[in-house]
């Protein structure tokens, strides 16, 4: 059994701080950035000071929009400092979908940088909160969002309305020590301290509450699963707003007093130059990253011998990529992970000395302190080794719920505490696992889980369309797209541009059906239930669509 850490974060970044004070943690070499363990503990304090400062309370929610930047990190430590629960918005994310998360969440506080490729983020939130630029900073009224107070700025300047990071450390300067020890000294490693959004098949995304407890220890597992030291740096391209870049990447270096590298937006070049002049020991990514940097025309001139390992987890893991990162990355001892974000995220990992055919054909064995069963679907029977079921898992590694709804709460973990993936699986005699499909109508498109409710009940709202079927297709780059089956109504007409174009700017660019199609009906079976397998097969058959043999992992 592997030891169970009982740490707050803030608690955790002193512990390490403590052993390792002038090891490099953060570095950000284009900005001339590069924090020691103890430079880094030392400014996540002054913020959380300034954040006191501002009235901040324990058990508040603060949403961040951003991609990797500094502040990110900065803010996932000294927001859990002071009990501040951490809100992460997903940075392809439009209005529509910041307005529901920022009003389901009872967000106090935004955090946002200028904007991400097609998205001008200060220009969002000002259609969202229209009475933003005439408000003094920290003084917000807005009807639509009440719980919303202040809006700071990640960047140089703040625009109107905003309050400027930069500001919360002088303003930290006027708390003291003692009043931010207290404040820490109030918090339990079973207090909710981050809050990750996963799209539902309720059609509306849900609020998943982790704890310090959850994600330090899945972070610390994660880490021993790729032996982890303070010698390793890992090169960090994947986004901090999903578990993959907070738990998967920044906790499991923290726990071992590992280097982060991160890379702001993902670009393969520049990882390919991160990893080679950082002398980077690890990277993570999904199938899709690892893809674009072994094909990158440059890829030959970097040398990535310092490569160890890392994490390709996300969506499918082609067995080629998986064989192409090892020989040609170097990363000899590269692993896959499993797992949702109500499981803090990762169930199961391969581990590094696990012979490559495990390595490429499951998602590994179950994490330690951790259980895992397969059950019967119909009976919930655990089933024996080599029998298709449902993966099951129960331990410190399950959420404590979703935010402000009991119910979906209760179908997701059952009364004795084990939570329902939705996935199929089949585990062997030995415990490694092979993710079979999905239970939910799920799609997974470059890494990015996306719930065809959430689509459909939107394009609802278009006044041409009578009904709308989401579903996924295979596709070669991106493991799936997405495609719409539409029934127009009566006397109207609609074009596959269109429909698009409804989307676009409205909802995230990787939802917006890639292929529509229009029909006058569903296959049905005899009680009416519309077949989703059914459209995707035959949009395989009209696309001529090749399923590409991978690996299913999530």
């Amino acid at each position: 059994m592997s030891k169970t850490l009982h740490f707050t974060i803030g608690g955790l970044l002193q512990e390490i701080s403590g052993r390792y004070p002038d090891k490099e943690c953060l570095v950000y070499a284009d900005r001339g950035l590069r924090l020691t363990y103890r430079d880094f503990d030392r400014l996540t304090d002054r913020v959380a000071k300034g954040l006191l400062k501002l009235g901040i309370k324990k058990g508040e929610h603060l949403a961040i929009w951003a991609t990797n930047v500094p502040e990110w990190v900065i803010l996932q430590f000294a927001t859990a400092k002071i009990g501040a629960v951490l809100v992460t918005v997903n940075t392809s994310y439009k209005s529509a979908e910041l307005e529901y998360i920022l009003e389901q969440s009872d967000a106090t506080t935004l955090f946002l940088v200028q904007g991400f490729k097609d998205t001008d983020y200060v220009e969002t939130v000002g259609e969202v909160v229209p009475g933003l630029t005439n408000s003094t900073p920290g003084k917000l009224a807005s009807a639509k969002l009440p719980c919303l107070k202040h809006v700071i700025f990640l960047g140089d300047g703040a625009p109107a309305g905003m309050r400027p990071f930069a500001t919360l450390e002088e303003l930290g300067a006027q708390v003291s020590d003692a009043e931010l020890a207290a404040a820490q000294a109030s918090l339990d490693e079973h207090d909710v301290i981050n809050m990750q959004y996963t799209s539902g098949t309720t059609g509306f995304p849900k609020g998943v509450m982790l704890t310090h407890h959850n994600i330090v220890n899945n972070g610390y597992n994660i880490g021993e699963c790729m032996k982890f030291s303070e010698k390793d740096r890992l090169c960090i391209p994947v986004p901090f707003f999903h578990c993959f870049g907070c738990v998967l990447a920044v906790l499991a270096c923290v726990t071992h007093g590992t280097t982060m590298v991160p890379v702001e937006t993902f670009n393969p070049e520049v990882v390919l130059k991160t990893i080679q002049d950082e002398k980077c020991t690890a990277v993570h990514g999904v199938p899709t990253m690892f893809i674009a940097e072994l094909e990158h025309p440059n890829f030959a001139q970097y040398d990535l011998t310092s490569l160890r390992t890392g994490i390709m987890a996300g969506s499918n893991c082609p067995i080629e990529v998986m064989k192409r990162v090892i020989r040609d990355m170097h990363a000899k001892e590269i692993t896959i992970a499993y797992g949702q974000t109500e499981s803090s995220p990762v169930i199961t990992q391969t581990r590094t000395d696990d012979p490559i055919e495990l390595r490429v054909a499951t998602v590994g064995r179950v994490l330690p302190n951790v259980e895992m069963k397969i059950v019967d679907i119909e009976t919930g029977a655990t089933l024996p080794p080599g029998k298709q079921g449902e993966l099951c898992t129960r331990g410190y590694l399950v959420m404590k719920g979703y935010y402000k709804m009991p119910e979906e709460t209760a179908k997701a973990i059952d009364l004795e505490g084990w939570l329902h993936t939705g996935d199929l699986a089949v585990m062997d005699e030995n415990g490694y696992t092979k993710i079979t499909g999905r239970i939910k109508n799920m799609v997974i498109r470059g890494g990015e889980n996306i719930y065809p409710r959430e689509i459909e009940e939107f394009l609802y709202t278009h006044p041409k369309v009578s009904d709308v079927q989401i579903y996924g297709v295979p596709d070669r780059k991106y493991g799936e797209q997405v495609m719409a089956a539409v029934i127009v109504k009566q006397g109207e007409t609609l074009t596959e541009e269109e429909i698009k174009d409804f989307c676009r700017g409205r909802i995230a660019n990787y939802k917006v059906p890639h292929y529509v199609k229009f029909v006058d009906e569903y296959p049905m079976t005899a009680s009416g239930k519309i077949q989703k397998f059914k459209l995707r097969n035959l949009a395989i058959a009209e696309l001529q669509l090749e399923e590409a043999t991978a690996i299913e992992t999530a």
